[in-house]
């Protein structure tokens, strides 16, 4: 099962030039079934990354565009009035799929976003009363962009709390740049198109890895590190006087359940049967990030999450 996460992973690693934190993150997601928030800049391939993944996979794949005018039932689905028939169909909407792209989530209203809050949580739609279940491997990956916020709308911290990573982008370093263009100018002169590779896994292959994956071993010490850092998200006087002033909100079970859940998974995919405190402090940003709430004293003086959480990791004493 790992060699089909190799070869998913050099299928990636083909399309996508740098980003090694974003396919990592995306391996993670896949293994995990955890949802992702992936944010960046326009022009990092946040879109086409997702698009190479469901190109590796024999998996149903859909992508949504979220635009201010999408209703809930564009998401999914609604009962639909046959005349001929003389009787009421439903009509399924792109939710019914493996995997989801929700491009610039944070386009469409409230409403909108609400209706995914079911799927992402209980795998199933409830429409005209009447609850369906979603693909066992169900998964949405969405992307927003940091910067421009005419026309956008916050996404709820219900929403965002049920989001197992939110992954952030940077541009690629110079190397890497030079590497795209060479990348891009070769692909320009070869007129041919390229064959489309086989894909690495089905829905089987995919459940069998995620089974394994949970039996990775963590030790007792191990998980109450994972308990104090995010305790120190609720409790930061306890560790630390600055922490103290920087949060206001503290991050839910939810952080620690990811945390536990990503770590095991980046063992699986480094072949190792144990889970290591490296494991857990290179995952603590993307699982933490997006479930605490800095405090108007922290955002006045320039504090940001990854400032907050690299504080707790020097604070909190790994095993």
């Amino acid at each position: 099962m790992r060699n089909q996460f190799i070869e998913l992973e050099r299928h990636l690693s083909e399309e996508i030039i740098g980003q090694k934190n974003l396919i990592e993150r995306l391996l993670i997601g896949i293994l995990t079934g955890g949802h992702l928030l992936l944010e960046g800049v326009p022009g990092l391939a946040k879109t086409r990354a997702v698009h190479a993944l469901a190109s590796g996979l024999a998996l149903q794949f859909q992508r949504i565009q979220f635009t201010p005018d999408l209703i809930p039932g564009d998401l999914t689905g609604s009962d639909i009035f046959l005349p001929q028939e003389g009787l009421f169909r439903f009509v399924e909407g792109p939710v019914f799929n493996d995997v989801i792209l929700a491009d610039e989530v944070n386009r469409a209203p409230p409403k909108v976003q609400s209706a995914l809050l079911e799927a992402m949580q209980e795998r199933q739609v409830t429409v005209g009363g009447q609850t369906r279940a979603l693909s066992p491997v169900f998964m949405v990956i969405a992307t927003q962009n940091p910067l421009e916020q005419e026309g956008t709308y916050p996404l709820p911290e219900a929403q965002l709390d049920r989001f197992f990573l939110k992954v952030h982008i940077d541009y690629p370093d110079p190397e890497e740049e030079l590497a795209i263009l060479h990348h891009e100018q070769a692909r320009l002169k070869d007129e041919t198109e390229p064959s489309p590779a086989a894909p690495a896994m089905t829905a089987e292959d995919l459940l069998r890895a995620r089974s394994a994956a949970n039996e990775i071993y963590m030790d007792e010490m191990l998980e109450r590190y994972i308990i104090a850092l995010v305790g120190a998200t609720r409790d930061p006087a306890a560790r630390d006087a600055e922490l103290d002033e920087w949060i206001s909100r503290g991050a839910s079970p939810r952080a620690s359940l990811a945390l536990a859940q990503a770590a095991r998974a980046r063992a699986f995919l480094q072949n190792r049967d144990f889970v290591t405190p490296d494991d857990i402090v290179e995952l603590a940003f993307d699982a933490l990030n997006h479930r605490i709430a800095p405090s108007f004293a922290a955002r006045a003086a320039g504090v940001t999450p990854q400032h907050i959480i690299e504080r707790i990791v020097e604070v909190v004493p790994a095993p």
